[in-house]
């Protein structure tokens, strides 16, 4: 094991008086009645049945994670988890983290009928879902859900689709989207979706891996007031799938032209539809449209969501059934305090994992609120669209809104005001931020803006997980900077380089994680996709001993965090891995490694990239290093044309800020590019290099790079 990094003598000194002399963290919320509140009551439960004292939610996470089976039978229990077969053994607690361990053996279930039939009674005239876009809103009550479900889960059927078959969709966040994926999961095929804004190159490294059977996708979709057309993409896309049986074509933006000829998949037997007609084949072949959910094991995929390719093409991770409704039955229930009944917003692609954690909300009876577009659409008559946003959680009556901290923060850099521009928002309960760290100063705007009655709830967790590290909690107050709590029944630590846990300490250090837990990826697609999850997760603290067994698997997270003693809160220190993070959107080095030197192997011999965040800095930015080759200059002409090919081939997300000349390319020994050690010049941090850089003395240009563009 190398170390990702090691402080001086002097940066040590300076954080042991920041840790001495640092001002505690300014409160700014608690809750007003957490007696009234879900978390409360199953910390109760808990209480009462286990005849244990909990006095804080420090000790309920203490006891969630040294009692790991009987803490999820009772999230089983407490968010009513439908299955046609019970569990007989919830957890082997001796079992390592390496190769996954299953959770809840023995019983029989399906992800899809959890969602569409939580345990709450629900009126089935009630509304499950609002699909609102810059213009036009929609409402679809849990009647309509279901049976749209069933009927496209039956057209599945007849088109041969079973159980591990993988359905794709190249879709906006809309009702079809989510039809879609829960007709896939209902039937036991494993879904994964894709935004239409993403480039052609990109999808295509994604989908061949997999081999879907079916690709929905969307005619066009419109994005801050314009349309953009999606077939072309589609089209490209098709041609490169012969595994591909069917393409099925919503039409998203009615006055946009479908040509399904241009769709069809090159298969021998391959077939385009539009929607109607796909869903309408149901009943010419007289198809029982009444519902019907395969029982599967609890572990059975049912989505592949994709890594950021900092090493290679994405890595295709698999998430199972009661991991993921679980998790997220937890966090939505006990820690966010969702009720049936309340509406949660997330601001999302069908990409990002957030989507998945939205739509599983409906397993909690809440109304989920879809919405495409941009958040700066419709405008105002001043011809603004800042308060957009604000003015949907007032007229749909939001409860829970979730976005991103950039987008918090450019209207804190706007200083938009909604509650003195008299937006009341009169139901909205919690503020939900990802993606990228909050600063400590957008705390404080958010309660200024929304005001002083909101929860609100910086959470951390990922792709990799499917779900959250970093919770809310109702029991405990908000600090301006920090997540409130470690979530319940996750072992989450702070290690040094050398695997010693600083979290006690307020140390920075590497997020890992020490004990099982459900939502870990049931596997990696692929053959090699055994060694590639565990070089991915249990490779950077290998070698060490825990519980008195040698070398232990322990969760490597990449993310750097430090927990305050004092309130047990996390903070987000940034990546401590390649993985790029501009605006909380997450991608991997590899995949723009891959294109320059696809086109542009005569000018660039090589390239790195890497992530600066510093500590005055709200975001991160994306620089990009080139070693030309020999003989050739860098100009800022091909700077355009990189940028170009980036934004073309895969979105306007992954073009970098910064794209400039270098001398050489640390590396390795075994010739692996070195981004951590240059990430963390970068940013600021005093680096000991460590003795695998094959040409340590390069790190010299990059630390006076640094200091001339400060």
């Amino acid at each position: 094991m190398q170390p990702p990094h090691e402080l001086g003598a002097a940066s040590a000194a300076r954080l042991e008086e920041q840790q001495t002399h640092a001002p505690p963290p300014r409160e700014l919320w608690r809750h007003s009645c957490p007696e009234k509140t879900s978390l409360y009551e199953f910390k109760r439960k808990i209480e009462e049945k286990y005849d244990v004292l909990l006095p804080s939610y420090r000790d309920l996470h203490k006891w969630s994670i040294n009692n790991l089976a009987f803490f999820w039978a009772e999230v089983w229990d407490y968010t009513g988890i439908r299955s046609s077969q019970s569990y007989s053994n919830v957890l082997d607690e001796d079992a390592p983290m390496f190769p996954p361990p299953p959770f809840f053996a023995g019983a029989r279930l399906n992800f899809a009928e959890n969602l569409l039939y939580p345990k709450y009674p629900i009126d089935e005239d009630s509304i499950a879902i609002v699909a609102a876009t810059e213009e036009s809103r929609e409402e679809v009550t849990w009647k309509q859900l279901r049976e749209r479900v069933a009927q496209c889960a039956a057209v599945m059927r007849s088109v041969g689709i079973r159980p591990g078959d993988r359905v794709a969709g190249c879709l906006a966040n809309h009702t079809n989207a989510v039809v879609a994926m829960l007709g896939a999961t209902a039937v036991g095929a494993i879904w994964t979706g894709v935004s239409p804004d993403t480039g052609v190159h990109a999808i295509l490294e994604r989908l061949r891996q997999i081999k879907p059977a079916i690709l929905f996708a969307d005619n066009a979709v419109i994005y801050n007031g314009k349309v953009h057309d999606v077939l072309d993409k589609v089209q490209r896309v098709v041609e490169e799938l012969p595994n591909l049986t069917t393409a099925v074509i919503i039409k998203t933006v009615s006055s946009h032209p479908i040509d399904l000829e241009r769709v069809k998949p090159v298969s021998s037997n391959g077939k385009a539809y539009t929607l109607d007609d796909f869903l309408a084949s149901a009943s010419e072949k007289g198809e029982d449209k009444t519902p019907h959910f395969e029982q599967l094991d609890p572990n059975h995929p049912v989505y592949i969501l994709y890594s950021s390719g900092t090493t290679g093409q994405p890595k295709c991770i698999v998430h199972g059934a009661i991991g993921t409704i679980i998790q997220h039955k937890k966090e939505h229930a006990i820690h966010c305090d969702i009720k049936p009944g309340d509406k949660l917003f997330y601001f999302t692609t069908c990409t990002w994992m957030m989507w998945h954690w939205l739509i599983s909300a409906l397993g909690s009876g809440a109304t989920i609120v879809l919405y495409d577009g941009s958040p700066f659409r419709p405008l105002d008559k001043q011809g603004s669209g800042e308060m957009a946003m604000p003015r949907l959680i007032e007229e749909l009556g939001i409860t829970h809104f979730g976005t991103s901290a950039k987008y918090l923060s450019m209207l804190e850099q706007k200083q938009i005001l909604p509650k003195a521009a008299q937006v009341p928002m009169r139901q909205l309960r919690a503020i939900y931020s990802t993606g990228s760290p909050l600063a400590p100063s957008t705390f404080e705007y958010v309660y200024r803006a929304f005001g002083p009655d909101i929860n609100l709830g910086s959470i951390t967790g990922g792709t990799d997980i499917i779900s959250l590290f970093g919770a809310p909690s109702s029991l405990n107050p908000v600090y301006a900077g920090e997540i409130q709590v470690i979530g319940l029944g996750m072992a989450v630590e702070a290690w040094d380089y050398q695997g010693q846990n600083v979290s006690q300490t307020g140390e920075p250090g590497d997020l890992v994680c020490t004990r099982p837990f459900p939502c870990q990826p049931v596997q990696f697609w692929g053959p090699q996709g055994a060694d590639l999850y565990r070089r991915s997760y249990f490779e950077h603290f290998s070698g060490l001993a825990r519980a008195g067994k040698e070398d232990w698997p322990i969760w490597h997270h990449g993310d750097f965090i430090r927990i305050d003693p004092a309130t047990g809160g996390l903070i987000m220190l940034g990546r401590s891995d390649g993985i790029l993070k501009p605006a909380g959107v997450r991608f991997g080095s590899a995949e723009l490694y891959n294109l320059v030197l696809q086109h542009f192997p005569l000018q660039v011999a090589d390239a790195l990239c890497i992530g600066r965040r510093r500590e005055t800095d709200t975001d991160e930015t994306v620089v990009m290093f080139l070693k030309m080759v020999d003989g050739q200059t860098f100009s800022r002409d091909l700077e355009k044309q990189i940028k170009d090919v980036i934004r073309r081939e895969l979105s306007a997300r992954h073009v970098p800020a910064v794209v400039d000349e270098c001398e050489e390319i640390p590396v390795t020994t075994n010739g692996k590019k070195v981004e951590v050690a240059v990430k963390q010049i970068l940013c600021g941090m005093n680096v000991k290099t460590s003795a695998s850089v094959a040409n340590a003395e390069c790190l010299d240009w990059y630390r006076q790079w640094t200091a001339d563009h400060p």
